[in-house]
């Protein structure tokens, strides 16, 4: 009894509505309701046999496989207008049955190859209002037969999988408005028979190419499914190229040109076919002549203007067409580059640049000067090594006898990292077109190889390595006497020097021995002026200390109740006795004479208090004792 009541409990538990949703079952066919419930993910227990389930408005962030496992009679799935981010692989995997899938107004960025596998039956796919910006090219591939409505607009699309769109023969309803596409591909929508409205508004078009889709007028009877065309919103230039769409003559659209500056404004359908022109390409500037060493980089500039702007081709010297490849790129802007030249590469380039209105062409010379071939000591090939141009070179000047008794070719003022060629003028055979230095080391074996004018004969090498041994030869190009591109060579004479070794960098070992040193030296003079000053203040003070005056008090009145004042005693005035001059060493202002420190002192506190209290102290040296005498007995 154990395994019936089991399948009996799972039955019921699979039957059981989610607690937040509402479950109707109308004409054998299952509802579930779910909208507006506030869900965070899919009810784990949505009956299987669901045939519509609604969970739009919620907050369901994430998809996958088991949130819809086994439910293969599911006919119609809504998930709008919540914050899906991410469709895990095959999440519709079992949705085999699935006729309409709602995923508007969610926060998808970009669609995966996996990630709308499974549903084959699907008919209504609807993608709008979400941050797309990618979309895999096999991410429809499973249901291109029975789609019929597709919707991507508002999202942030620039390329859409136009291959997977274009092979969707059941295609009614196709809505790309309010996205950055800026292309659309010759041919993209040629498969379509049964599309009947296309939607191109608000995108960032300036032309479209022609294609047989937009020939279908609004006649009926001309075809059996017209199209509804609608492009306003784009930045549409108004030039040759739309003349054919001109020529549709749709009186109730509404689009109009952006460029170029004469039409912008203008009512796209009211501009007259005459002012739909183009101008012929002119080519702007591009190289005449270029030279280069063979194994160099060959770069061919070519700059042409035209509206609608020209399509750049190059021709070969052999008469084909130069295409992509290992050696050669030709880049839309109209360069040319050939990443290692040979001879076989030199002669004359064209290039071409064509547009609806004509086509212009330029032509480019390429001459590839070719390396010294040794006779005797070449490597196999004929090209000297990396390693061997010593070899090669002697060995070769001894067989011609090149070389004189005393060597034409010097290096002087050598240091570790640089050293000056020079050679004398010589007499060469054949007129001098420039002079070849090559070079390397025993540290690194690469041959290095230096262009100097033929009116130099010096040379300075820099960045060599220090303590390393150097083999050099100096050789004269000629221009070619015959038809043949190569130029012709002759070795005028090698040398052999070495760098000096690299010289121990100064790092200053000592800096913090000099921070230290000079920190103690710096406290040693601080601390030696503070004991000076303070040795002077004690010596000015123990001076003033000896010079100060007695106080006086002969003039000392008391203070009665009312009575009679008492009348002082006269005494004869006393000369002060005489005082030793000394140096005025504190500045109290106009006092009129140089006084021992105590007195000056007292004076300033004297006029201080005058001045607080508003009054004015005399000048004049007499003034001065005069007031200190007042204040001496004031304090008394």
């Amino acid at each position: 009894m154990a395994p019936p009541l089991l399948l009996l409990l799972l039955a019921s538990g699979a039957a059981a509505c989610p607690l937040p949703c509402v479950c109707q079952n109308l004409s054998e066919s299952l509802s579930t309701l779910c909208a507006h419930r506030g869900l965070l993910f899919v009810p784990p227990n949505v009956d299987r046999r669901t045939v519509e389930l609604r969970l739009a408005d919620n907050f369901i962030q994430a998809l996958g496989p088991p949130d819809f496992r086994n439910m293969t009679g599911l006919v119609d799935l809504t998930l709008s207008r919540n914050a899906i981010t991410r469709i895990g692989a095959r999440a519709f995997g079992d949705l085999e049955s699935l006729r309409s899938l709602h995923l508007d107004g969610n926060r998808l960025v970009e669609l995966g190859t996996g990630s709308l596998r499974g549903p084959v039956n699907l008919q209504h796919l609807i993608l709008s209002g979400n941050q797309l910006g990618r979309i895999a090219p096999g991410a429809f591939d499973d249901f291109l037969d029975s789609l019929e409505d597709l919707d991507l607009s508002y999202n942030n699309l620039r390329q859409v999988p136009w291959a997977g769109i274009g092979a969707m023969p059941a295609l009614h309803t196709l809505n790309l408005d309010h996205n950055v596409i800026d292309v659309l591909p010759p041919g993209a929508f040629a498969q379509l028979s049964q599309l009947s409205r296309l939607d191109l508004t608000s995108n960032r078009l300036a032309t479209l190419a022609p294609d047989p889709l937009f020939s279908r007028g609004r006649d009926s009877e001309a075809s059996p499914a017209p199209l509804v065309l609608s492009f306003s919103g784009n930045p549409l230039h108004c030039n040759c190229e739309l003349l054919w769409l001109r020529r549709l003559a749709r009186p109730d659209d509404l689009e109009t040109c952006a460029s170029p500056p004469g039409l912008a404004g203008r009512y796209f359908w009211a501009v007259p076919e005459g002012e739909f022109s183009c101008e012929p390409p002119l080519i702007a500037r591009h190289t005449q002549r270029l030279w280069v060493l063979e194994g160099q980089r060959a770069t061919l500039r070519c700059r042409a203007l035209g509206d609608p702007a020209p399509t750049m081709h190059w021709v070969g010297p052999d008469d084909r067409l130069v295409g992509n490849s290992s050696r050669a790129r030709a880049f839309p802007n109209g360069t040319l580059e050939i990443g290692v030249t040979g001879s076989g590469d030199a002669g004359d380039y064209t290039c071409i640049a064509t547009n609806p209105a004509g086509e212009a062409t330029a032509h480019v010379e390429l001459r590839v000067l070719a390396l010294p071939h040794g006779g005797n000591g070449s490597a196999e090939g004929g090209r000297p090594g990396p390693s061997d141009i010593a070899a090669s070179a002697r060995t070769a000047a001894e067989g011609e006898g090149a070389l004189e008794t005393e060597p034409t070719v010097q290096v002087t003022e050598v240091t570790a990292t640089s050293g000056l060629v020079s050679w004398g003028p010589g007499r060469p055979a054949d007129p001098v077109w420039m002079f070849q230095i090559q070079y390397n080391s025993s540290e690194d074996e690469t041959l290095i190889y230096r262009i100097v004018p033929a009116s130099s004969h010096h040379f300075l090498l820099k960045h060599l390595i220090p303590g390393a041994d150097y083999d050099l030869c100096l050789l004269a190009l000629s221009p070619a006497a015959g038809p043949s591109d190569l130029t012709s060579t002759k070795l005028l004479g090698c040398a052999h020097f070495s760098t000096l070794p690299a010289m121990p960098l100064c790092h200053a070992p000592q800096a913090h021995m000099l921070g230290g040193t000079l920190t103690v030296a710096v406290g040693g003079v601080l601390v030696a002026a503070l004991l000076v000053f303070t040795v002077a203040l004690l010596v000015r003070g123990r001076g003033a200390g000896n010079g100060r005056l007695p106080l006086k008090l002969s003039h000392v009145q008391s203070q009665t109740n009312g009575g009679p004042s008492p009348t002082p005693k006269t005494h004869p005035p006393r000369s002060p006795p005489p005082r030793p001059q000394r140096s005025c060493s504190l500045d109290l202002g106009d006092t009129g004479g140089c006084y021992g420190y105590a007195r000056r002192l007292g004076g300033a506190w004297a006029r201080r208090s005058h001045s607080v209290h508003g009054g004015l102290l005399g000048a004049g040296c007499q003034g001065m004792g005069g007031s200190a005498e007042r204040l001496e007995e004031s304090v008394v």
